[in-house]
């Protein structure tokens, strides 16, 4: 390899700055093929011949018939056997704003058809869910009889009545989400399968015309989910958060004018967030709005559109810990909201930390936070430092992804995973002899349910891997609907996508098996069959013992694949515990040497470090081209 940068290695005396531990790099796409399984499993209704989690079977086949409706489908929302509407919503409208970011990077991997599988399965759902313009049924089952019973769904003898909302019996918020959602969708199915998209769209158009024209909370309508689901945020959100939704699926001016008419007497310009999630959707509006922005889109909306944006940059810097109202953080690292399910913060806010990353990348600014201008790369890092530790890289060693790594929770709060399969044992499992058998079994669960995302740890890293223990160990489908748009965009790297262009997603393609890595490799080249304009290559070049502790040199190479000049480089470099010989410290992220202006196509410059653990994690922050 000609022109390639030499740097030498100084003295083993410097290796006494290193720290003693780090955690090996994490395959995203394996834990984004996982993640879709997780939906599998959740599956109510007659299950497709495609089913991938076979220990699953039909379930809830009369749900809506003593109604006179067909509500058969849907997702269960989370450990129980409950169809919960307002948690549902959100999760399709999260998995379909997942897909409009990062469905390419989900094809280049062969996930997509899976995704938007697990989609259609919501909308098709709600679309029988919406037999009238102003009718939308929010609810099939009663949290309370359910949760007295421990039964798997096949079968379940619990009271299966259904709940909706009418211009009598107001839900904007239920309504709201779901029109979000279906709009969302609509604009995943936008060329593989038009008639179906304009379907969604339809319904969108009426879901929110009703939830605007009569407003009120769905959880006064549907008071059997005030205990489990209940709206705590009001309505005004989902409203906001569905005309962004409409407008961004249909380019109606009138969706945009709701935003800028609405947005200060609606809270979209006034609360500064810490929190999104499937009650208060302000910081995904803000988000969205900020992005409208960037696009050049806002029109005469333009200063209610800063205000906008300045709420969603507020939610950024706290994330970040750089704003004037941070959000907590476990002494691991981890974002913490709450102790009942706090994964469902993280992931969310996970995501809305990545794509603000690439609008700010697209349209070339920084983000700007009371502490200073930050880099679009920072909020990147931050994202994937939490996805790290939701895959193992925290005190306990523990996946928090059920079936991910070597040490994952073996006893979650599930009914259908804990008890044995009816494919396995037919015998009708009654609904307090599942309590009596299978609830308090200490032993592991009989299915895997490969993918799920658990409530996750306390404020102090700590977890206790029992099934009684919900707060922690119940997954949720929207613990995992933001979290596949983060790990498409850590598998594919840089790819020099802008995200502020028209939504274009690929066709699905037929399932590409993406091969196990080798444990222990010692070399960590970019698979051939997925190029990148710049690819990084690393390798263990050679370890010795020092003071009782075992150091290694590695050695990194980054290579101009475009065929142009690359005229700047930033790298963003993680989980380094020594000194780096070969680059220049710009900030938070990493330069050519001094010696060193740009990097011809076709060549490549080294860089080595040295600590007692393993490999960095290296990745393109940005890069410009000649």
């Amino acid at each position: 390899m000609d022109k390639l940068v030499k740097v030498t290695c100084l003295s083993h005396l410097l290796l006494l700055l290193c720290l003693p531990f780090a955690f090996a790099g994490h395959d995203y796409g394996q834990a984004l093929s996982k993640s879709f399984l997780f939906f599998e499993a959740q599956r109510s209704g007659y299950l497709p011949h495609t089913q991938r989690v076979t220990w699953r079977s039909h379930s809830g086949l009369q749900d809506g018939k003593a109604s006179g409706v067909d509500l058969v489908g849907g997702y269960y929302d989370a450990g129980d056997n409950v169809k919960f509407g307002l948690p549902m919503a959100f999760t399709v409208t999260m998995m379909s704003w997942s897909i409009i970011e990062y469905g390419k990077q989900m094809a280049a991997s062969g996930e997509l058809s899976h995704a938007m599988d697990a989609v259609k399965w919501g909308t098709d759902y709600f679309i029988k869910a919406h037999p009238q313009p102003y009718v939308l049924y929010g609810e099939v089952g009663d949290g309370n009889s359910d949760h007295y019973c421990w039964q798997r769904p096949e079968d379940m003898t619990t009271d299966r009545r259904a709940y909706k909302i009418d211009p009598s019996n107001p839900g904007s918020d239920l309504a709201g989400e779901t029109a979000a959602a279906m709009a969302a969708a609509s604009i995943v199915f936008r060329h593989s399968n038009p008639s179906y998209s304009s379907e969604l769209l339809r319904h969108a158009f009426q879901l929110f015309e009703f939830a605007d024209k009569y407003r009120g909370k769905y959880d006064s309508s549907i008071d059997v989910a005030q205990k489990y689901y209940r709206s705590v945020s009001g309505y005004n959100d989902e409203l906001l958060w569905a005309a962004a939704w409409l407008y961004q699926a249909s380019k109606n001016q009138y969706y945009l004018d709701y935003l800028g008419r609405n947005g200060d007497s609606m809270g979209g310009t006034g609360w500064s967030m810490t929190e999104f999630g499937w009650d208060v959707k302000y910081a995904g509006v803000q988000t969205l709005v900020a992005k409208f922005l960037m696009q050049g889109k806002a029109g005469l909306h333009g200063a209610v559109f800063e205000r906008y944006q300045q709420k969603a940059e507020s939610f950024m810097c706290s994330c970040l810990g750089k704003g004037s109202r941070n959000v907590q953080k476990t002494p691991g690292g981890l974002i913490f909201r709450q102790r009942w399910n706090n994964m469902q913060f993280v992931t969310s806010a996970s995501f809305l930390a990545t794509v603000y990353s690439d609008y700010l990348a697209s349209s070339a600014k920084y983000l700007k936070c009371p502490s200073g201008n930050v880099a679009p790369a920072q909020l990147l890092s931050l994202a994937k430092s939490q996805v790290d530790y939701i895959l193992g890289d925290n005190p306990r060693a523990t996946s928090y992804m059920v079936g991910y790594g070597s040490n994952f929770p073996q006893r979650v709060h599930h009914r259908g995973s804990s008890i044995v399969s009816v494919k396995v044992n037919p015998t009708f499992v009654s609904c307090r002899g599942g309590y009596a058998t299978w609830f308090s079994s200490k032993g592991s669960d009989p299915n895997l349910l490969t993918g799920a995302i658990v409530g996750g740890p306390d404020a102090y890293d700590n977890f206790a891997d029992e099934r009684d223990n919900y707060e922690q160990t119940e997954p949720a489908t929207y613990n995992n609907a933001p979290l596949i748009g983060v790990l498409a965009r850590l598998n594919a790297g840089h790819g020099g996508y802008n995200q502020l262009l028209p939504v274009a997603l690929p066709s699905p393609k037929p399932l590409v098996t993406k091969p196990q890595p080798t444990p222990n490799s010692k070399s960590t080249p970019a698979p051939a069959s997925s190029w990148r304009p710049i690819s990084i290559q690393q390798k263990l070049t050679t370890s010795w013992i020092a003071n009782a502790k075992t150091y290694y040199r590695y050695s990194t190479v980054v290579t101009n694949n475009s065929g142009k000049t690359l005229k700047s480089l930033n790298l963003s470099i993680s989980k380094l515990y020594g000194p780096l010989w070969g680059l220049t410290k710009s900030a938070d992220s990493y330069t050519f040497p001094s010696w060193l202006n740009s990097l011809p196509a076709g060549k490549s410059l080294e860089f080595v470090y040295i600590h007692s653990a393993s490999q960095a994690d290296v990745s393109v922050a940005n890069y410009l081209l000649a």
